[in-house]
Parts: structure tokens; sequence; C-alpha cells
């Protein structure tokens, strides 16, 4: 596979991701509340324009807003795929998709509550970024989010441009962990 071409819409949506939403969609969007994992697109593979000053909300004491040479830096040429997140809806976890995906959307918009991620804020075109999904049901989503960042990284050379950490970083890869 191509790595200008991987990991695009079309690739995710043989995989089994739905949605493709707009965050400013997202209110009106089914969003299931289960586990899963959530990816972040670009629909133009083109340079971005990055702003100088984040959107996003502070946490506390940290500003969100990185250096627009930090942003050139961290930027993966050709890629669609911005971020990969996850969220958890089990007994102990705070978050399902549905929850997640929001306080995400909120964070855009100056209101805190999602830190990671929050480069996507800094590009020009956040507005039409899109969103979209996929249940993991039995498999623990931080495993398929870490497994999705290496593939990424095998693919382009550096995890997405708004994940701040690596997949698996050390550990053993273990499956993808896609179910139908």
């Amino acid at each position: 596979m191509d790595s200008a071409t991987a990991l695009t819409r079309r690739d995710l949506e043989d995989r089994g991701f739905r949605g493709f939403v707009r965050f400013d969609e997202l209110p009106s969007t089914d969003v299931p509340q289960a586990s899963g994992i959530y990816v972040v697109l670009r629909s133009s593979s083109a340079s971005p324009r990055f702003l100088a000053t984040s959107p996003a909300g502070r946490r506390g004491d940290r500003d969100p807003t990185v250096s627009i040479e930090q942003l050139a830096t961290k930027w993966v040429e050709g890629a669609h795929l911005v971020y990969i997140g996850k969220a958890d809806a089990g007994a102990e976890a705070k978050h399902g998709l549905r929850r997640r995906l929001r306080q995400y959307n909120r964070s855009g918009t100056g209101s805190s509550g999602h830190w990671g991620g929050r480069y996507i804020w800094q590009l020009h075109d956040s507005s039409s970024l899109l969103v979209a999904w996929r249940t993991t049901r039995e498999v623990d989503p931080a495993q398929v989010e870490a497994d999705l960042i290496d593939e990424f990284i095998r693919l382009h050379g550096k995890p997405p441009f708004a994940n701040l950490r690596r997949g698996n970083r050390d550990q053993p890869s273990g499956h993808c962990g896609f179910v139908d």
C-alpha cells in the first residue's frame, strides 16, 4: 500500500469506521456510547496553514498553543489522518465514544476537557475536519489505538500529526483488534 494513500477515508470505511462527520455535526449524530477508537481526517492532503494561537480551551495553567514551527515539524506530508484516539466505556472508565467525542469538540471551541489531539485546532481548516469511529467490543480500545498508531508510523515514519504519544512504543505488537 502506498503511504501517500494509506489510511484514507476509504481504507477506514473498509475497516468498519463510521460517521465521517464534522465536529459541529456531532450533537445531532448518533455516536455509540460503547468503547472504541476514533480518527480525525482532513479531506485534503495538501500542506496546511496553521493558526498562531489555538482556540482550544486551557487546561489549568497549560496553554494549548504551540509554535507554528513545532506544528510544521509534526506535520505528516500526504496523510489524511491527523489524529487517532480512544474511548473506553467499561465499568471503571469515564468515557464512551459519544462522551469522548463531545469533549473533544468542546475543547476546540474554548472549553477544557480534551488535551490530547489539541494540535488539530491550530489547523486553519479545522472546521472541515471529519471524525469517524469504530467500536471495539471486547477488545481493549487502548491496544487497538496503539496498533493503529503503529501502523501509521510504519507507513509514514512518524505518528499522526496530533498524536503526541507513539503507539505500542517498546511493547510487543498485539493484533489490531478490528472485530466484525
